[in-house]
């Protein structure tokens, strides 16, 4: 039996279309004092498989801490199933209909109310708001996870509260038109509506990296909770669906503190199952290190990212390349359970799994 503080982090499969989910799991401790924290459960057939999951390889009916990154159902759905069949802790989750009376004034229908905008908040993230229901009723205590909360040995280190209360949540798909959209938000909106499905590969060696810095994703996925531990002294990054945004606000945060994740972090989750819009070269640069110029074939870091089986766009061959150049080994679910651990039991029956390799052909830009 191993002796000393250890983790291991599970990726379960979520979702058997092009639609990807987050469902993780995570034991830490020793052996005599080992928690339990949940990131996320996917839908509610991977929110059973967690439970199941649970019971079996960590030897309980316990979670310590239920953590939702953020109120998309494909990461929230799933979370409610550990609530009803397991005992939790603690519920973190952001309950943006709570900040209502707060942003009202920043819609273009002045006709809305604090009563109205909470209610659609509410309809509109329904299966976030069905998990605080059901803590309530359980009576599980309920925080929200903005920077510099401490979830258990884990910190968050974004967002920041301002940030989101008062840029993110009015920028939400799902809340009303705002009084003016950003030239951005509409142009990604247009380039997605008129994406084309056939894919013609383009020619991608070591020395180039083909992604964009001017790329952008919802609020919602800017909203993520990204969360930081360390245990004897080997880091882990969770990013849920986070882009350039937070992630470059985390960096600028710990830079400040004469602190670097690339030195703190050998494993990362890859934000948003995969996704170009992301991530960028000068933000990989920050959270996970510099390109090395030519492939020596040390990898000292692990990276995981959720992607269904059936997905043809998770993880886009080009993010996996640039977190290679990195020396970071990617590792995806596709259908199965993807497990990293340091310093913990071993699992009868289970194999090494096999990391993505280097793709010379990556997809184009629309």
């Amino acid at each position: 039996m191993p002796n000393g503080i250890g983790y291991e982090v599970d990726f379960l499969p979520v979702g058997n279309g092009e639609r990807s989910g987050d469902a993780i799991s995570i034991r830490f401790g020793t052996p005599e004092n080992y928690q339990v924290l949940v990131y996320d459960g996917g839908t509610k057939e991977s929110g059973q498989n967690l439970v199941d999951h649970i019971k079996k390889y960590y030897n309980t009916t316990h979670v310590d801490y239920v953590l939702n990154s953020h109120p998309d159902a494909d990461h929230s759905s799933g979370l409610s199933v550990i609530l009803e069949q397991l005992t939790v802790g603690q519920v973190w989750l952001h309950r943006p209909w709570n900040y209502s009376s707060i942003i009202l004034d920043y819609f273009k229908d002045t006709r809305i109310t604090d009563d109205s905008l909470a209610k659609r908040l509410k309809e509109e993230m329904s299966s976030a708001y069905e998990l605080e229901q059901l803590a309530l009723r359980k009576k599980i205590p309920i925080m929200e996870p903005f920077l510099g909360s401490s979830i258990g040995p884990f910190v968050v280190l974004s967002p920041e509260q301002d940030w989101y209360v008062h840029t993110l949540i009015p920028a939400f798909e799902k809340s009303p038109e705002q009084k003016e959209l950003s030239l951005a938000k509409i142009a990604a909106k247009a380039i997605a509506e008129t994406a084309k499905a056939a894919v013609t590969w383009i020619a991608e060696h070591w020395g180039i990296e083909n992604l964009r810095e001017d790329v952008e994703t919802s609020a919602e996925n800017e909203s993520s909770v990204v969360l930081y531990g360390s245990f004897d002294n080997h880091g882990l990054l969770l990013t849920g669906d986070a882009g350039i945004q937070a992630l470059n606000r985390t960096s600028e945060l710990l830079e400040s503190k004469n602190l670097s994740l690339p030195s703190l972090v050998e494993f990362i989750q890859v934000p948003h199952h995969g996704s170009r819009h992301n991530v960028s070269t000068s933000v990989l640069d920050r959270i996970v290190g510099p390109r090395k110029s030519t492939d020596d074939g040390n990898t000292s870091k692990s990276a995981f990212v959720s992607a269904s089986k059936a997905s043809t766009t998770h993880p886009r061959k080009s993010v996996v390349n640039a977190f290679l150049r990195r020396g970071t080994r990617v590792f995806a679910t596709k259908g199965v359970t993807v497990h990293h651990h340091h310093n913990m039991p071993p699992r009868k029956d289970w194999v090494t799994a096999t990391a993505i390799p280097f793709s010379t052909q990556v997809e184009p830009w629309e």
